[in-house]
């Protein structure tokens, strides 16, 4: 992966945890039926979820060996 790529792929993943954050609290505070909670949590959590994945390929993968 190049590492424009791996810039891209920060950036989405920085997007998916603000995201999530915002849905995390709409889905606690602002809500207040049941099933529009949970849904709005599980889509959160996941995209928390890919968000540390994206984040743990991105460290480990080291550096891309640019001049």
């Amino acid at each position: 992966m190049s590492s424009l790529d791996k810039m891209w792929l920060s950036f989405y993943a920085m997007g998916f945890m603000a995201i999530s954050m915002g849905l995390i609290y709409v889905s606690r505070h602002k809500l207040s039926n049941r099933l529009l909670k949970f849904l709005f949590a599980i889509v959160a959590y996941v995209l928390l979820i890919l968000a540390f994945f994206a984040m743990v390929y991105i460290v480990f993968s080291g550096p891309t060996g640019g001049a």
